[in-house]
């Protein structure tokens, strides 16, 4: 399983959040703790916006702790909204396009989890991506397919909604061609000004999710694990459930997209 962290707020330097902290998300790629996984060496990336709409991106294939440029780039790179991944892989090939995060114009997209049995249907569910926006499919990997189905389904202008209706089409092809767990899924995305996450499961094992306030910083990290061992403060989103982040402030849905899931 991946680990991802998200900042929204006042800018701060990326390694505020991926490198600097005890526990930070370059640890949880050799150390993590809440997780199958405690490896995540399969590839990093890193998304951030700026003065421009569209988010920058980095990423590449090797391990987090061991590339001096992610270092540097974090060091030196200000934001008050990124998006940053270690990579676990399900399956699929170790590859720059196979990391995440993903992104699409203004949007941007990183999953943690699995969908159940997915060499099964992958054909399927690429057929679910619309020919205008194939183009953009440039790797293989479950969560790009989740996230190009979203935006065919209204992601620009319903997130939660498209989200949920993307996850039940993937659902119902794991329940008909795949296996269990049909979907688990902790997920973020944004649009360069505000900042969602999910967090859900057919079973009883959603992937952890945490967001916490810091009033030093004025901004909300949203992560796999805390960032600081025995640091409090941190709240454990329910399972089931869409955050928004908006300042200080979180909205917290409910977030069912078995409803929508046609039974096998």
């Amino acid at each position: 399983m991946c680990r991802w962290a998200a900042y929204t707020g006042q800018p701060v330097f990326l390694e505020d959040i991926v490198s600097r902290p005890g526990h930070s998300l370059i640890h949880q790629s050799h150390c993590a703790t809440q997780c199958h996984t405690a490896i995540n060496a399969d590839g990093f990336g890193v998304a951030w916006y700026g003065e421009r709409p569209e988010p920058g991106l980095y990423r590449d294939v090797m391990p987090a702790w061991s590339d001096p440029n992610l270092r540097s780039l974090t060091a030196q790179v200000r934001s008050g909204l990124f998006l940053a991944h270690v990579r676990a892989s399900t399956g699929t090939a170790t590859s720059r396009n196979n990391c995440h995060p993903f992104t699409w114009g203004r949007w941007s997209f990183m999953h943690n989890g699995q969908i159940g049995g997915y060499d099964n249907f992958r054909r399927d569910a690429d057929m679910m991506i619309p020919d205008a926006l194939y183009p953009c499919r440039k790797g293989a990997t479950d969560s790009e397919a989740l996230f190009l189905i979203a935006i065919a389904e209204g992601l620009e202008d319903d997130p939660k909604g498209a989200m949920e209706r993307a996850a039940a089409k993937l659902i119902t092809l794991a329940r008909a061609k795949g296996t269990a767990p049909h979907l688990r899924l902790t997920g973020a995305l944004s649009d360069g000004k505000k900042l969602y996450a999910m967090r859900y499961a057919t079973d009883d094992h959603a992937p952890t999710l945490y967001h916490r306030w810091s009033d030093s910083r004025q901004g909300t990290a949203v992560v796999s694990e805390p960032l600081e061992t025995g640091e409090g403060g941190w709240i454990e989103a329910p399972p089931f459930s869409f955050c928004t982040f908006d300042g200080p402030d979180v909205r917290v849905e409910e977030f069912h997209p078995c409803r929508l899931a046609v039974a096998a």
